[in-house]
């Protein structure tokens, strides 16, 4: 089993795995890779593999990605590598991945893969949580609202919808789902 988590930038997707590793032993984070600048708190191999685009390039010619996509000006994917690393040591793969790599993973891995797409509660919330972050421009926000507008029209290919208005009863949900 493979576990899928996207929705759009501020639906609250790190603070909901997150809460749902720290309950469920069997599931590990699937680091993914990008190109994006580190953001302050963040660490090197535990949020992101972060690696300049000569790096991501190498990765792509050697067919190392899962999954991969141009995000908001950067790159991002999951590699074969970490998966494997995942799989092999008996775990439950945890991958965040935006909509459009998604698309990708359901359509590589089908129903050996639990997809879930995790909606903010209201438009409203969406801007005040990319807001309360203080790491975007106003301009960069619009940007990210406008892209949340386009990802939901992919929710139809998630099995799986939850709202994240109340972290505990959406992660409750999603335990239900994965047993």
């Amino acid at each position: 089993m493979i576990i899928l988590i996207t929705g759009p930038s501020g639906a609250g997707k790190s603070s909901f795995i997150r809460e749902l590793m720290a309950q469920d032993p069997r599931l590990a984070f699937s680091v993914s890779t990008t190109t994006r600048p580190m953001r302050t708190g963040e660490a090197d191999g535990v949020d992101y593999d972060f690696v300049d685009d000569a790096a991501f390039d190498r990765l792509l010619a050697a067919d190392g990605f899962v999954e991969w996509a141009p995000v908001h000006g950067c790159r991002y994917g999951t590699t074969k590598h970490r998966l494997a690393e995942l799989t092999d040591a008996g775990r439950i793969p945890v991958l965040d991945v935006d909509v459009q790599g998604g698309v990708n993973v359901i359509d590589l891995y089908g129903d050996d893969l639990v997809s879930v797409f995790l909606f903010p509660p209201s438009w409203e919330e969406l801007e005040r949580r990319l807001r309360s972050r203080g790491t975007d421009s106003d301009e960069a926000i619009a940007g990210r609202l406008m892209t949340a507008r386009s990802e939901v029209t992919f929710a139809p290919r998630y099995r799986h919808w939850i709202v994240n208005d109340d972290l505990q009863a959406a992660v409750a949900k999603m335990r239900a789902i994965i047993g």
